[in-house]
């Protein structure tokens, strides 16, 4: 695999950056906190999303920007492809928007997706890819400072061992289940047995034939009963017969008494009806007669001739017809009362609302005036904090002029100090440390020349190069201490300016406030002159209107008394009306009297000619009753002479013989059938005991032959468990056999040293350095830089070994250093030389380095150099052949 191009925006310190990464040896040049690291972050970043990051996206994400993208262009096994990774900061903070990876088979989309796609291409996911070809900065001894079971975990990851132990378990947990399975049928089947054994010593086919010949016989006396029975219903049915005829017959001559005697009483009440009736039309003739003599009376008190009902009606009409016009004039006079008192209601009602009125406006002018000299009050207040407003915004300006810098930059001059005043923290920082190695390696060598002799192998140190270079080392330490207080004094003055550079921003962002409050006091003083040149206007509207609605108020009142006047008139005119009025009704009174007698006097002899036609109608009714009571007398003595005493006893006995075999014979038919029916469920309980014999033989054979498989089963997976784990142990021991050969041909390579014989990696991955009398020594316990290069063999050597494979090269990532000479002193930064190319020879295509080391840079096939610019903390790519080209 081959990186090819990576595309930045807005990536960390990066706003829009692209580098083309070219075969060979690729060094990224540039000072400590340039962004270098960051480029190799991005490549890893787009290959492995969040999980190449340490914090969170939004730590990726360039300072005042809300959106990051990251591209790769990657040649793999031969195939072209493009990693595409764009993340957006939304109100719950940064995520992922887009994420795809162009393929030769098609594009893949989705976060997961993708991730998933590119470990199984590269058959690693993001920490076995850091343990392989990605070498971050400080990492160099993260696999010898491992115990031997992580480093074991790493390589057997790597090495894709660790899947044939996943596929161990899987067969142990597979073997597992089999025999639980089995053991379970065992048990089944050890169940079916003993049901079936059990069942067999019933001899069901005996009982069920044993059954079947009770059950014949029962059925047999059943029907003979129930013959029997159907006889006694029979007999029972021709008694009842006879005696339900006689019955009827009996019925018939208790209705015939019934109506008889209704037919009589009938007649007798009819007959007293008739009387009654006569004696009521003798009442109304005498109440005609006084009806008569009242109407004669009346009739002389009136000015009618005679009693005729046409010539009341006339009377009452013609009285009706003269109170009608009564009425009509009541109605005027009525109605004019009533709209003259609406209208001395409604000016009096209009003189109060009026009146209203001009007190509210009064009122709402005096408030007015109260209103008027608080808002003069606050117009002046105005005027004055406008005056102290623009005393404060000149003495602002006047500071911003005092200054060296222009008032409209001072943000970008505090950006530009603060990133100088960052990049001088880190020089302290970075000296510090170089510091500190030079020192321990002083100490280190003041020891040995004291001891005379190493503590570990028991050697003399005359001649070695840990004492040799000590005059050296210790002029290093005093030119580092000098070049530390330089670099602490730079940061002392870079903080006191960034204090200043934060107060500039500090007073032109009050200069700014100051002067937009001025514009709003501006605003509000012209808002308050207008709103007092309204509220005095409204105040002068306002008694000018009150003086309007009082004189309004005395014109409706005296029209309001006008109008009461009226009315009063019109309701003395009502009361004469209703007088005259009272004297037509008492006439019209005595004509309705009249007129009501007349009428009861034609209904009195109305009803006499009723009731005498009902008199008659009653006789004929009593006749026809006489005729049908001398017919229903002559059936009853028929009825009487038809009886036969003889039969009705003989049917009364045959019926009570029926009554009593059947109320014996049905308790026993029904325990005779409960009998029978215990039988068929004795003979179904033992036919289905037959078809579960039948059906635990069945299953029986079938479990058998599930336990016969999973025996087969067993075997074959507790093989395959054991055929994984041998399977396991060889490959580690031939990937420990070429690791440990390659890392010898690294190590020897790169330091050679007459202290150390060879490098031994046992099958645990245990690391033990042999020097040259044999004497076995612990890595730790070599140098700082002979456990980095130690430590750079060791990665360089698994590196080879995945790329070359145990069988034929396989395709791996580039191998990336980031910062590898962090703790190498300057003799062994030429060994590191060596190894990088050591690795170009070996095959590996594509190595990417970060360093400010100049030999290292020397080296390279292809030198990208990285900047910041102090003023905008961005950084820049500029691709150079040589070391002398970079500024």
């Amino acid at each position: 695999m081959k990186f090819e191009r990576v595309r930045l925006r807005n990536f960390k310190c990066f706003a829009d950056a692209e580098l083309t990464l070219r075969p060979g040896v690729t060094v990224i040049h540039g000072v400590n906190g340039s962004g270098k690291s960051s480029l190799l972050e991005a490549c890893f970043f787009a290959l492995y999303g969040s999980a190449a990051v340490d914090g969170t996206l939004d730590d990726v994400i360039a300072n005042d920007a809300e959106e990051m993208a990251v591209e790769l262009w990657f040649v793999h096994d031969g195939a072209d492809y493009r990693i595409e990774r764009e993340v957006t900061v939304r109100s719950g903070g940064a995520q992922t928007t887009t994420c795809l990876l162009e393929t030769p088979d098609g594009t893949v989309e989705q976060v997961t997706d993708v991730e998933a796609h590119v470990e199984k291409l590269l058959r690693m996911d993001a920490a076995a890819f850091v343990n392989c070809a990605y070498v971050r900065q400080g990492e160099v001894n993260k696999l010898i400072n491992a115990s031997p079971t992580e480093r074991q975990d790493m390589i057997d990851e790597l090495l894709q061992l660790g899947k044939l132990e996943e596929y161990r378990e899987r067969a142990s947990d597979a073997r597992v289940g089999v025999g639980r399975v089995r053991d379970d049928k065992r048990g089944a089947l050890s169940q079916l047995e003993e049901q079936i054994e059990t069942k067999s010593q019933k001899a069901l086919h005996d009982r069920r034939n044993e059954l079947q010949g009770q059950l014949a016989e029962l059925k047999t006396e059943i029907e003979d009963k129930e013959q029997n029975r159907d006889q006694a219903r029979r007999t029972l049915e021709e008694a009842e017969s006879v005696l339900e005829e006689y019955e009827t017959r009996r019925r018939e001559l208790e209705e015939l008494d019934d109506e008889i005697d209704a037919l009589a009483s009938a007649i007798s009440e009819t007959e007293g009806e008739r009387e009654a009736i006569g004696e009521r039309i003798r009442s109304l003739r005498e109440s005609t007669e006084t009806l008569r003599a009242e109407r004669e009376t009346l009739l002389e008190e009136t000015d009618l001739e005679e009693a005729d009902d046409d010539a009341v009606a006339s009377a009452i009409a013609a009285l009706e017809d003269d109170a009608e016009g009564i009425r009509d004039r009541i109605e005027t006079k009525r109605l004019e009362a009533q709209e003259h008192a609406r209208e001395a209601e409604t000016e009096t009602e209009r003189a109060e609302e009026l009146e209203r009125r001009a007190a509210e406006a009064r009122e709402e002018a005096e408030a007015l005036e109260a209103e008027l000299e608080r808002l003069r009050s606050e117009r002046d207040e105005r005027r004055s904090r406008l005056e102290e407003l623009d005393a404060e915004i000149e003495s602002l300006r006047a500071t911003l002029e005092e200054s060296p810098v222009d008032p409209d930059d001072v943000g970008s001059h505090r950006d530009s100090v603060a990133a100088e005043l960052s990049a001088a923290r880190e020089r302290v920082a970075e000296r510090r440390a170089e510091l500190k190695n030079a020192r321990e390696r002083v100490a280190e060598a003041e020891q040995l020349l004291e001891e005379g002799r190493c503590p570990e192998c028991g050697q003399p140190v005359d001649g070695s190069p840990h004492v040799e270079t000590i005059d050296e080392d210790r002029e290093r330490v005093s030119a580092l201490e000098e070049a530390l207080e330089e670099a602490e004094r730079d940061v002392e003055e870079l903080e006191a300016k960034h204090e200043r550079s934060e107060a500039l921003v500090e007073t032109a962002a009050e200069l700014t406030r100051r002067t937009e409050s001025r514009q709003n006091a501006e605003a509000l003083l012209e808002e308050a002159d207008s709103t007092l040149e309204e509220k005095t206007e409204r105040r002068s509207t306002l008694r000018t209107r009150a003086d309007e609605h009082e004189t309004a108020a005395e014109d409706a009142r005296k029209a309001a008394a006008e109008a009461e006047s009226s009315a009063a008139e019109a309701r003395k005119a009502i009361g004469e009306l209703n007088a005259e009025k009272a004297d037509l009704d008492e006439s019209k009174d005595q004509l309705r009297t009249l007129e009501e007698l007349l009428a009861d006097i034609a209904e009195n002899e109305g009803e006499i000619e009723r009731l005498r036609e009902r008199r008659d109608n009653k006789e004929a009714q009593n006749e026809l009753r006489r005729e049908q009571l001398a017919d229903k007398r002559s059936r009853r003595a028929e009825l009487e002479e038809s009886f036969d005493e003889a039969a009705l006893d003989s049917a009364r006995k045959e019926k009570e013989r029926a009554e009593d075999y059947l109320e014996r014979v049905e308790p026993y038919l029904e325990e005779r059938r409960e009998h029978r029916d215990e039988l068929q469920s004795a003979i179904g309980a033992v036919e289905n005991e037959l078809e579960e014999l039948s059906e635990l033989r069945e299953r029986r054979d079938d479990v058998a032959a599930v336990v016969e498989r999973l025996e087969a089963l067993y075997d074959e997976t507790r093989e395959l468990q054991e055929m994984y784990a041998d399977l396991r142990a060889e490959l580690r021991q031939r990937n420990v056999d070429r690791l440990e050969t390659m890392l010898n041909e690294t190590f020897e390579l790169v330091y050679q040293n007459d202290s150390y014989a060879r490098i031994e990696l046992d099958g645990d991955y245990e690391l033990t350095v042999y020097q040259k009398d044999g004497a076995p020594l612990d890595p730790e316990q070599l140098s700082g830089g002979e456990r980095a290069l130690f430590n750079l063999s060791l990665r360089c050597a698994i590196y080879r070994l995945l790329s070359e494979g145990i069988e034929g090269r396989a395709p791996t990532p580039p191998l990336i250093l980031d910062e590898p000479t962090v703790f190498l002193d300057a003799g062994h930064v030429s060994k590191l030389v060596e190894l990088v190319e050591s690795m170009t020879d070996h095959g590996v295509d594509q190595i990417v380095v970060v360093s400010h080391d100049e030999e290292l840079v020397a080296a390279a096939d292809d030198l990208v150099a990285v900047q910041k610019d102090p003023t905008t903390n961005r950084s820049d790519i500029e691709r150079s052949g040589t070391v002398e080209a970079l500024p």
